[in-house]
């Protein structure tokens, strides 16, 4: 249940980390937010960041070895990072309908997936 819970709460806490880094870039497309300054924005993406700090801090520790989960360190921090590209991907697709996936950018999120199967990999 604590593996359950903590990849749910890595994919929830990613998800707000994308917005509040590249959410902001679409606000030109918005009538409300075209004359927001820089500090608006920070305030702003800060205000989404938060919620991505209350998802990804009881992740990690409710998914640690030493907190009684079932991840190293090692492995809960490869597997975010997976799970990061993963949310970003999608985020980019859905949201920036301009960018477009190359085989260098499939090559290398095939590169963090295997990061992710070698840090599982038992010793």
């Amino acid at each position: 249940m604590r593996a359950v819970l903590t990849i749910a709460f890595l994919f929830i806490s990613n998800t707000f980390m994308t917005l509040a880094w590249y959410g902001h870039l679409r606000f030109k497309d918005m009538e409300w937010s075209k004359s927001l300054g820089l500090l608006a924005i920070i305030a702003i993406s800060w205000g989404v960041a938060l919620f991505e700090y209350i998802f990804q801090v009881p992740a990690n520790k409710y998914g640690f070895k030493d907190n009684g989960g079932p991840f190293s360190l090692m492995q809960l921090k490869i597997m975010q990072e997976a799970i990061s590209i993963s949310v970003f991907l999608i985020f980019s697709i859905l949201f920036f309908k301009t960018e477009k996936m190359a085989w260098n950018h499939m090559v290398a999120f095939g590169l963090i997936v295997l990061a992710v199967f070698f840090a599982f990999l038992k010793k």
